[in-house]
Parts: C-alpha cells; sequence; structure tokens
C-alpha cells in the first residue's frame, strides 16, 4: 500500500510517501517546508492569513506530488496551532479543498501516541522503557511506554510559542532566558504529574530541535539525516549547544551549515526545551530520531 502522512504543525509542513506491506516500509519521498503557520497564535489565538496561504501553498505542491506517486491513501494531521486557533475552519477548508480528504486537528494525546510510534519501531525492546519527547512548535509531548503508550501529556512550550514569548530577541538577555526558564519548568512539572519522566530506560527526542541539536554535537558541516538518525547525545553536550545558541547572534546561527533557514530564530528555545528536558529527567544522553510523528501517521495509514 502506498500510504501520504502529511503533519502539519506550527513552524512546518511536512510530507511522507512510504509503500507498507506485511510490517515492512519503504520511504519513497519525505520532504519539509517550513511555513510558520503558527506565526503568531500564541498572541492572537487566530491564523494570520499569510500565514495560512504560505501553508496552503506548501499543501497544494505536495498535492503534485501525491498524484505523481500514485498515492492510495492520505492522511493530513495539524497539531498545536491549528488547535489553539480560533479561526482553524479557514484552514481546514482549504485543505480540503486542495486535497479532497477532511484534514484532523488531532489532539495533544494523539499527537503524542503518535510520535511514540513512529520514534520506537526501530529501537529494541530491550532498551524500554523509552520516554519520547516530541519539540515542535507550539507544544512538546511526553510520552512513556514500551511496547506501546502508557503514559502521555502535551504541554504548550513549543519553540515558535517560547521565541514569540520571551525569546524574540537573539542573542536573549539573561531576564528573557530566565522567564522562558520558568515556563519551560512549570510545564515539564505539569507534564511530570502524569508522565514518569525519570522512569525511562531510554530518552529519544525527535523533531527539528532534538535533530538540529544532535547536528551541533556531531559538529556537522551539513545537515545529514542519516548520520544524525539513532545518534546519542549526551545531557553535557545538549547543555553546551543551547549554551552555545544562546550566546549567539541571528547571523552566527544562520551561517551554520546544518541550520535550516526557517530554524534560525527558534533554534534557541527550542534548545533550551530540550536542556531543561535533560534535567528534569536525569538522563545522561538521549537518542536523537529522525522518525517521528510523521513516520507514525504513516504506519497508521496501513494497520486502519
Amino acid at each position: 500500500m502506498r500510504v501520504a502522512a502529511i503533519d502539519c504543525g506550527t513552524n512546518s509542513i511536512r510530507l511522507l510517501i512510504a509503500d507498507i506491506s506485511d510490517g515492512n516500509f519503504r520511504e519513497v519521498h519525505r520532504e519539509m517546508e517550513i511555513v510558520r503557520l503558527g506565526q503568531g497564535v500564541d498572541k492572537t489565538k487566530a491564523f494570520d492569513p499569510a500565514a495560512i496561504e504560505r501553508t496552503l501553498t506548501a499543501t497544494r505542491r505536495f498535492a503534485e506530488v501525491i498524484a505523481a506517486k500514485g498515492v492510495t491513501k492520505i492522511r493530513f494531521c495539524a497539531t498545536s496551532a491549528t488547535r489553539d486557533a480560533t479561526n482553524r475552519a479557514l484552514f481546514i477548508e482549504g485543505v480540503r479543498g486542495i486535497l479532497g480528504i477532511e484534514p484532523e486537528v488531532i489532539p495533544g494525546e494523539e499527537e503524542a501516541a503518535l510520535s511514540f510510534m513512529g520514534a520506537t519501531k526501530e529501537l529494541h525492546q530491550s532498551d524500554a522503557p523509552f520516554l519520547v519527547v516530541d519539540i515542535g512548535g507550539g507544544s512538546t509531548e511526553f510520552v512513556f511506554g514500551a511496547e506501546s503508550v502508557q503514559f502521555a501529556k502535551s504541554v504548550n512550550i513549543g519553540c515558535v510559542r517560547m521565541s514569540e514569548r520571551h525569546l524574540s530577541e537573539q542573542p536573549p538577555s539573561r531576564d528573557a532566558i530566565d522567564a522562558a526558564i520558568f515556563d519551560i519548568d512549570a510545564a515539564i512539572a505539569e507534564a511530570a504529574k502524569l508522565v514518569p519522566i525519570t522512569e525511562a530506560k531510554t530518552l529519544v527526542a525527535v523533531a527539528g530541535t532534538a535533530t538540529t541539536v544532535a547536528a551541533a554535537s556531531l559538529k556537522l558541516s551539513e545537515y545529514d539525516r542519516h548520520a544524525i538518525h539513532l545518534s546519542r547525545v549526551s545531557a553535557g553536550s545538549v547543555h553546551h549547544v543551547a549554551e552555545k545558541f544562546a550566546k549567539s547572534t541571528r547571523d552566527e546561527i544562520a551561517a551554520l551549515g546544518y541550520m535550516h533557514p526557517g530554524r534560525v530564530d527558534v533554534i534557541t528555545s527550542g534548545s533550551l526545551v530540550l536542556s531543561r528536558v535533560m534535567m528534569a529527567t536525569g538522563a545522561t544522553e538521549f537518542v536523537a530520531s529522525e522518525s517521528d510523528i510523521l513516520d507514525g501517521i504513516a504506519w497508521g495509514l496501513a494497520v486502519n
């Protein structure tokens, strides 16, 4: 079965086309575009019309790829920003008109479960239980389990949200960092009331913040998803990278060969979230996974 999964987050929209049969997964096409759909949503609780149009333009291009590749089943999942936007109907109608399917605005707990499915599919049960942390643009998901999800919680400390709320200047002031840390730590504590974040054998971190921090830790000259996937990054390295980003100018961050242009102004806040997660969990390292919610959506299409 050839399926197409689309993950539309606060910062990016991503497409994965894969052939899945009898438990086998073959990637056909994967791409990402930074569209910043959630621009300003934390403050206004509504989508900016320009952000909607950027995202629909990317969706139209994805639709052309999907048609050319002969996909038989499509699922479009929208997450944090769309959950929060009061005018989400405008965006949903636009997607429906382009793809001819009903886009789904999934709750944080389903987002967490899909991330867990994607992130742990290639890992051995001997490394369980897992804590999967998905730092997105609007929210961060904490998911704990072994073969399946046992506990999950989504909290609103994504990299775009924290950047807009506290870290809009680069480099940020000490007061701004402290204010962000206060918010982040409070949200992690909220998640920890439900999710046993200190009891996992393996911490797995997914999505662009984590993989970019891994690229920095590996000192890559350019982004290499194959080198990043399943690499292990020490807690000390995470803290060092987060501190480095916090002290850098925007131009210095933009000049890094592995840095996606659309991540330049949110990596400081994202890496700070990851650093605080490492502290709160007590994990000595994290496994960076390039397989995440997008892969989980695709796997789910094959079984449903």
